[in-house]
């Protein structure tokens, strides 16, 4: 027996960190997102729906979601394909500097 410290696997970590990744990205993209939309848009377009507000926004996207419609999936997905173009680009960055 050794008194030195087991250290993680390398992998033990990577999928952990890139696990807490999409889920935040997917709760700020099912959460906070459809409301963003629903301010930017009122501000640009106007009112969504006469007497519709954010709220009506974002259950209509978590129906649209349920029933795995693919604009908003898209839209869902959006923060994560986001954050990991700008790993790609990064790393790509990297390896040309």
């Amino acid at each position: 027996m050794t008194n030195e410290p087991e250290l993680p696997a390398a992998g033990s970590t990577n999928w952990r960190r890139e696990a807490a990744i999409a889920a935040s990205s997917l709760a700020f993209g099912l959460l906070a997102l459809p409301f963003a939309v629903y301010f930017v848009g009122q501000r640009m377009l106007g009112e969504y729906g006469e007497g519709a507000g954010a709220l009506d926004l974002a259950e209509n996207l978590w129906l649209d979601v349920s029933t795995l419609r693919l604009p908003a999936w898209i839209l869902v997905l959006s923060p994560y394909v986001t954050i990991q173009l700008i790993r790609v680009v990064r790393r790509v960055w990297r390896r040309s500097v």
